[in-house]
């Protein structure tokens, strides 16, 4: 097991990190194409589409940084590929959200 230097809680949330942020901005995506169906359930579900999509994302965080940690993902990524996943990831979730909207 080579030692990054980084802990394996940190680089698991990190990576649960970009993939919840893909599918946030995947998951805004179809909710707005099913406003009749998926963003309905949403807003009856807690009030507000926005609150139960953040309800989402932070259980997505929790679980896939905690599974991530177990299975010990993290102990081959240096920091600087973990630097460019999030990176890459941030960057992809803001097209696909502007990509959609313009």
């Amino acid at each position: 097991m080579n030692d990054t230097g980084i802990g394996k809680y940190t680089v698991s949330f990190a990576l649960a990190f970009a993939v919840t942020s893909l599918l946030s901005a995947v998951l805004v995506v179809v909710k707005e194409q099913n406003q009749d169906t998926l963003l309905a359930w949403m807003k009856a579900a807690t009030g507000h589409h926005w609150v139960s999509h953040g309800i989402l994302d932070l259980l997505l965080f929790v679980l896939l940084g905690w599974a991530l940690a177990r299975i010990g993902v993290g102990a081959r990524l240096s920091g600087n590929a973990l630097s460019a996943i999030i990176t890459a990831s941030v960057l992809l979730s803001s097209l696909i959200i502007a990509g959609f909207f313009v």
